[in-house]
């Protein structure tokens, strides 16, 4: 069993196939990765075992317009709220994907998708201090 603080923050990067995954810490402004997962069977799994204070969702923004999972990702964090009755924050995610991808070159996909939202939680306590 992880160690558990009272303020303990789970970020996730939406995706159709799959979720990322990330848990940190904001008094040390520390997130990690987690194994990427399939939905919210997993994510029930993941309060239950965690106990987060609080949820992060990466939001995907364009410069130009509206990003066309931008209506699913919002309903996904809403979904969250209802479900667990934590506070949801969203958070940019405009390149954390890029990001995600050239710190892991040649990791698998489902490396990346929880390495993104180890980029969001990482921005989240970012924007946060």
């Amino acid at each position: 069993m992880p160690e558990r603080a009272a303020r303990t923050v789970l970020a996730f990067d939406f995706g159709l196939k799959r979720i990322g995954v990330a848990v940190g810490e904001p008094e040390l402004a520390t997130a990690h990765p987690l194994p990427a997962i399939a939905g919210f069977a997993d994510i029930e799994k993941l309060v239950a075992e965690w106990r987060p204070a609080r949820l992060v969702v990466g939001l995907p923004v364009r410069e130009h317009g509206a990003h066309p999972l931008a209506g699913r990702v919002e309903r996904f964090a809403r979904r969250l709220e209802g479900r667990f009755k934590l506070p949801v924050a969203r958070v940019d995610e405009r390149f954390t994907s890029v990001e995600a991808e050239s710190r892991l070159r040649g990791i698998k996909r489902k490396s990346i998708d929880s390495v993104a939202a180890q980029l969001i939680l990482e921005q989240y306590f970012h924007e946060a201090a």
